[in-house]
């Protein structure tokens, strides 16, 4: 099972998202794949991510994060002891997300949203200092990411798998030419193939 988890102002209409989806559909897995809108609470956020996943084992889970879905991740698998895989994770989005604090609408479409004040005390609550078992994670960080420091991200993930792309952007434009390499760390081998 994957828990996919989109980053700040983004959704399950993503491209990696909707790629992610694809692929698992091409291998017949499409109902292993949990793609929820996640709530602008990071506490409301990591609730729902819970209440998805409570059933399922951690030897059968893996989560996907891109960008603040990263940080999510990182949280939930240090909780949970499953797999992980960090597209462009915030390391620590406290301060970037300050300036966002006030009324704002998503990538996706025109529906506003606030972005409190209090939900930067949340996301300090689920701040991992350091990653405890680094061979559960995956990195795939760019270069040219212009949102994120591209070091902050292979320093904090140090001894876990990473892959730099060399340039690209924050989204990963190039993400379908990962996507199979982000399955076949999540999935069984057999299930990858």
């Amino acid at each position: 099972m994957i828990l996919y988890l989109h980053g700040f102002r983004s959704s399950p209409a993503s491209a990696k998202a909707r790629l992610v989806a694809g692929s698992m559909a091409a291998l017949g897995r499409a109902d292993e794949l949990i793609c929820p809108q996640l709530p602008a609470s990071p506490k409301q956020a990591m609730a729902l991510a819970l209440a998805l996943v409570e059933s399922i084992a951690p030897a059968q889970l893996a989560i996907v994060g891109s960008s603040l879905g990263g940080y999510y991740a990182t949280w939930l698998a240090e909780r949970l002891g499953c797999r992980a895989v960090l597209l462009n994770p915030a390391v620590d989005p406290l301060h970037d997300l300050e300036r966002h604090v006030g009324v704002t609408t998503a990538w996706h479409g025109d529906q506003p949203f606030e972005f409190k004040r209090a939900y930067i005390d949340e996301l300090a609550a689920l701040k991992v200092e350091r990653i405890t078992r680094p061979e559960r994670y995956y990195l795939i960080a760019a270069s040219g990411d212009e949102v994120l420091d591209y070091r902050t991200m292979l320093a904090h993930y140090a001894g876990a798998h990473q892959h730099l792309i060399d340039g690209s952007d924050h989204a990963i434009s190039e993400f379908a030419d990962y996507v199979d390499a982000v399955l076949a760390f999540c999935l069984p081998p057999e299930a990858a193939r």
